[in-house]
């Protein structure tokens, strides 16, 4: 599988080491992503049904190590298994039942049946589930490894308990390399757009791969730190040069290049005894411990400024007892964002922690009196990026309003390309890529 390049993983583990000890939410939904313990249908999409399950992870597992900042993005040949990691708050009733839907670029279930892309009866059971060791806010923790499945494409995996109560659900996505792609950054058109927007024009070879009508059955989709509340489709080649064997997408309109937004805001509450990076304070003789974030600011109309980050994802972790799993502890985080004045909308804390979704835990209340934009969340200890984002009228998520914009923002970018081959029923992927855009050195 594609992953990030070894040496931004190593910038960001050594900026995590060196300040750990040191002062101090488009095309998709925007569900809440939470809600009551109960029966209910499932959403095509990354989402908590159950109100007692927090701190969901999704990643793929590399020679037995497990890599949280890697999508849920592998080759079908799934060298690197796909592993799901959450907890629950209260004592699980009944065992754990995962399922999986085949789905197409749309993220609409296919028309396959189970049998046609799982290797076994479409039921798994998680088998891994422990208690937590030592914590202040007692928690079980699940574990479960995917199993192979036999076609590429995009899948959801639904997670129940058995008799059928929903607790969440996540996406993830099967490819081949029958196609290759080839990513190049370009300079946004419009003067104004060029200093705020990343885009990135492709082109598809197929010379060892039969594409039958590409220019109808070729769907592309590309997203920003993979990312699919603001992924962008494209259906239709710019060019097609047959003799070539080669689809060209030229991007011409700023709409279709993304928003480079700022490095992400960065948590830190990996220790009990220390405030970490991004933490103002802490009060550990609560049940569960405060934590109190740095006080944010608006970043609209400051400079760039070139910060390690995490691309908005988060990795959990306890400084005095190791084992995140079971004996990182749950604390009170209540993140801060001084204001002037109310902004024109809901406020969220927004990023990987939200499933990049305006969910209503995360919402914050200002205090005209202060000046203060204030939310409390519960959190397991580790390592965050986040931002602050206004809920526009449409229900979609700003983040530029206080986050700013800018080109030279470092992102990862990947593409999938999805194909119908004739007289079948289902999207596959047959190509897929990744590129750092202005990586830090």
């Amino acid at each position: 599988m594609i992953q990030k390049t070894n040496w931004k993983r190593g910038i960001l583990l050594f900026a995590l080491a060196a300040t750990s000890l040191t002062g101090c939410v488009p095309v998709e939904s925007t569900g809440t992503g939470t809600g009551t313990v109960g029966y209910g249908s499932i959403r095509y999409e990354d989402a908590v049904y159950s109100t007692d399950v927090r701190s969901v992870q999704f990643y793929a597992q590399s020679y037995n190590v497990g890599d949280v900042l890697a999508p849920p993005v592998v080759s079908l040949e799934q060298s690197s298994p796909l592993v799901l990691e959450f907890d629950r708050m209260t004592a699980p009733r009944g065992r754990a039942v995962v399922k999986f839907y085949h789905c197409n670029v749309n993220w609409q279930p296919s028309q396959l049946q189970p049998l046609q892309y799982v290797q076994d009866y479409n039921e798994f059971f998680i088998n891994e589930v422990e208690p937590s060791a030592g914590t202040k806010v007692p928690y079980w923790h699940y574990r479960f490894q995917l199993p192979r499945v036999k076609l590429s494409g995009n899948y959801v995996m639904e997670v129940s308990e058995e008799g059928g109560n929903l607790l969440l659900s996540r996406r993830f996505v099967i490819f081949e390399e029958q196609v290759q792609v080839g990513l190049r950054p370009v300079a946004t058109p419009g003067a104004g757009e060029r200093y705020e927007r990343q885009q990135l024009d492709f082109n598809i070879f197929y010379a060892q791969y039969p594409l039958v009508n590409p220019a109808q059955e070729i769907k592309v989709v590309m997203r920003q730190n993979h990312r699919w509340d603001n992924a962008k489709y494209f259906t239709r080649p710019t060019f097609i040069q047959e003799a070539q064997r080669r689809l060209e997408y030229q991007l011409f309109e700023p709409e279709q290049a993304f928003l480079g937004l700022s490095e992400f805001r960065p948590l830190d509450t990996r220790s009990e005894r220390f405030s970490g990076l991004g933490v103002e304070r802490r009060d550990n003789s609560t049940v569960p411990d405060r934590v109190y974030a740095s006080v944010g600011r608006s970043r609209a109309r400051e400079v760039y400024s070139s910060q390690p980050d995490a691309n908005g994802k988060f990795i959990f972790g306890s400084r005095e007892y190791g084992n995140a799993p079971l004996n990182a502890d749950y604390q009170q985080v209540t993140f801060q964002l001084q204001a002037p004045e109310p902004a024109p909308g809901p406020v969220y804390v927004f990023g990987g922690l939200s499933d990049w979704q305006l969910q209503e835990p995360f919402r914050m209340t200002y205090d005209a009196e202060k000046q203060l934009y204030t939310g409390t969340v519960l959190l397991k200890q580790g390592y965050y990026n986040y931002y602050f984002a206004l809920k526009e009228a449409n229900g979609q998520a700003d983040a530029r309003y206080f986050e700013g914009s800018h080109f030279a923002t470092e992102n990862v970018y990947d593409v999938l390309v999805y194909y119908r081959p004739p007289g079948t029923r289902a999207d596959l992927i047959i190509g897929y890529s990744t590129l750092q855009f202005n990586p830090q050195r």
